[in-house]
Order: structure tokens, then C-alpha cells, then sequence
């Protein structure tokens, strides 16, 4: 079966309204248990399109990757912010995500006069902007947007394995898979993980910190 493609019609209307610069955003890494959460923000170039731009969660990662470059090269700016575990614990994730989601839409140059943002508005920022449900699957620019970010966080994320290939980091991202938690489970948590968040499955284990 085909994967269905985001579509610009959003963006084109908005720019029909006189809006010249028209950004995507988009978050991932939101129900992690380990890692960053990295938002991106894009502003597409209207005459230059680019082919099986979908949800980031849709893709390979060979597709995503090669996406990405593509998106950097052709678009009209293209931004990430990233804000740590203990971001997320001193904030909590919804914050933390609409907080990077901000940092990145304020990043791009130019500013953009519009703004899509999956799933929630954004609180502070000084940009009209329209929340969409499903964004990352329904507008071109939240798609595009996911995929940077998503290439962003994994290779973070592998970066983390590097350093202590303990908990599979390279594997599951950071998500609450049985192989995450069974390391967590023997390891305890890492400085990667978030303190503020845990599964059920965590909730009678011990606060070991391994360090």
C-alpha cells in the first residue's frame, strides 16, 4: 500500500492570504524515557518540491536521512532546538516540547509570518500560527520538519550509546521497549534518562542512578 504524502494545500492557502514566509513544526522524543527532546522548524521553498515528504514515524531511516538532506538543501531555512532531560524534568515534557518548538520557529531566518505546528499551539510565540492534528501527516512543512528533527535526535542518540552502550540507545531511541527496560531494570538509570517520567512497569523498581 501506497504511505500517503503530506500534502502543501495548507501551506499554499495561507500564502494565497499574503504570507510569504510559511513555516513547519514539529517535536520528537516526547515519550521517551531517555534523551532530548529536539524540535524542528521549516520554511519550504514554494517553487521547489520535494518528493515523499510524510511523517517521520512513517519513513525508514535510510528515507529520512537522505529526506533531511534534501530538505536542508532545497529549503528556505530550516532550524532545530533541543532541550535536555533535566530540561524536561524542570519543566515537564509538554513544556519542554512547546518550548523547544518555540526556540526552533524563532531560529529561522527569516522569520517566518506564519506558522503550523503539530498537535498544540504554541504559547508565547509572536507569530500567527494554526495548531493541526496530525500535522506531521497531513501538511509538508510539519512533515519536513519531523524528519530533521527525528535525523537530529537519533544521531544524539547514538552519540549516547557511544558513550555508554549499556541501554541500546542506538536501538530504541530512547523509547520504553522491553530491552530498555530490562537495562534500566539491571543498570539502573542513566544521566540520559528523565526522572519525571516512568512507566508503570518502572514504578516498584529502586531511584539507583548509574552513573
Amino acid at each position: 500500500m501506497p504511505r500517503p504524502r503530506a500534502s502543501r494545500a495548507l501551506e499554499n492557502a495561507v500564502r494565497r492570504l499574503g504570507f510569504v514566509y510559511v513555516a513547519g513544526v514539529d517535536e520528537v522524543g516526547r515519550g521517551c524515557l531517555a534523551g532530548p527532546v529536539v524540535a524542528g522548524a521549516v520554511i519550504l521553498h514554494p517553487d521547489r518540491h520535494i518528493p515523499g515528504l510524510a511523517d517521520s514515524k512513517t519513513l525508514r531511516a535510510d528515507e529520512r536521512e537522505a529526506l533531511a538532506v534534501e530538505i536542508r538543501a532545497s529549503a528556505v531555512a530550516c532550524a532545530t532546538a533541543t532541550l535536555s532531560p533535566s530540561d524536561i524534568d524542570r519543566l515537564n515534557i509538554h513544556r519542554a516540547s512547546l518550548t523547544a518548538m518555540r526556540q526552533a520557529a524563532l531560529s529561522l531566518v527569516p522569520l517566518p509570518g506564519f506558522v503550523f505546528v503539530d498537535g498544540f499551539p504554541i504559547p508565547g510565540l509572536p507569530v500567527a500560527q494554526r495548531a493541526v492534528i496530525r500535522g506531521d501527516a497531513r501538511a509538508a512543512a510539519i512533515a519536513a520538519a519531523s524528519i530533521i528533527a527525528k535525523v537530529e535526535r537519533d544521531a544524539l542518540m547514538c552519540r549516547l550509546h557511544d558513550d555508554d552502550p549499556r541501554y541500546g540507545y542506538d536501538r530504541h531511541k530512547g523509547y520504553a521497549t522491553a530491552d530498555h527496560l530490562a537495562a534500566v531494570a539491571k543498570y539502573g538509570y542513566s544521566a540520559a534518562h528523565r526522572r519525571t517520567f516512568r512507566p508503570p512497569t518502572l514504578f516498584d523498581l529502586s531511584d539507583t542512578i548509574a552513573d
